[in-house]
């Protein structure tokens, strides 16, 4: 079985980073992952891909194998996820373009896999930190030498999709303070975390949630909107990513780590 310490849940605009590439196929007590798993090096540490919706991005948000792909990046050894994804904004000062590095989220999905522990064990992890605090703090580092516009916090509202939200579901959760929303971020970030991994999320931002600025003339959202604006800040966004890799600590010193040492039920 090949090796990598450090996992990329992301999209094929990240492959050119890798070097010595070679793809996988794994198979996992939760079926297949999204699709192949690419292994190279990068800045000298040893990285795997796996693009979140598949290659051809075929696999919409809620008929991910979430718990599939988490296992298997865990299967090649790897500890530390880097979980870039594009998302939409709930507040005028969270502009398109806007990266924000998220240290919340809301759950508002149905009938997701989200948990690898059925039993017989009970296991309860907490997510009252759902991300890594040294992973945020890489991120914020790395950004803060980039000229991006970034937002060092701020809460991620996931969905289950694959529609965007009616006007007054967005007024709903603009009106809750929260920034960001999503369609991913859940239950990747939690399975991450019952599986003690570390794990950030990079949100970049593509749009705003209809029409959140406050332009009654603004149109609705759509996915090839989604799509040119992510596209547009790919290489940015790349760039980000080996920057961090390159500054992630060897060491583990997170609460990450020790995720299950109180979680388990007799």
């Amino acid at each position: 079985m090949p090796t990598a310490e450090i996992g990329v849940i992301g999209g094929s605009g990240f492959y050119s980073l890798i070097e010595d590439a070679e793809e996988h196929r794994l198979e996992t007590p939760y079926g297949a992952p999204s699709d192949v798993i690419t292994l190279g090096v990068v800045a000298g540490r040893s990285v795997a891909f796996l693009p979140r919706h598949g290659r051809h991005h075929d696999l919409p948000p809620h008929g991910i194998n979430y718990r599939a792909n988490i296992y298997a990046l865990k299967s090649l050894g790897c500890t530390r996820v880097l979980g870039p994804c594009a998302a939409g904004s709930l507040q005028p000062s969270v502009r398109p373009g806007d990266l924000v590095i998220c240290d919340q989220y809301v759950d508002r999905t149905a009938g997701r896999k989200d948990t690898f522990y059925d039993g017989p064990i009970v296991t309860h992890v907490s997510m009252a930190e759902p991300y890594c605090p040294t992973l945020r703090a890489v991120a914020i580092e790395s950004s803060q030498k980039m000229e991006w516009r970034v937002h060092d916090r701020g809460t991620v509202v996931v969905i289950q999709g694959p529609r965007f939200s009616t006007k007054s579901e967005s007024r709903w959760f603009r009106a809750q303070g929260w920034e960001v929303i999503n369609m991913t971020q859940y239950p990747e970030c939690a399975l991450s975390r019952e599986l003690e991994l570390c794990y950030v999320n990079l949100s970049l931002i593509t749009d705003y949630d209809v029409g959140v600025e406050g332009d009654p003339s603004a149109l609705p959202v759509t996915a090839q909107d989604v799509i040119v604006k992510f596209r547009e800040n790919t290489a940015r966004l790349r760039d980000l990513i080996l920057r961090m890799i390159s500054a992630i600590p060897a060491e583990r010193t997170c609460p990450c780590a020790s995720a299950l040492r109180h979680a388990r039920v007799g």
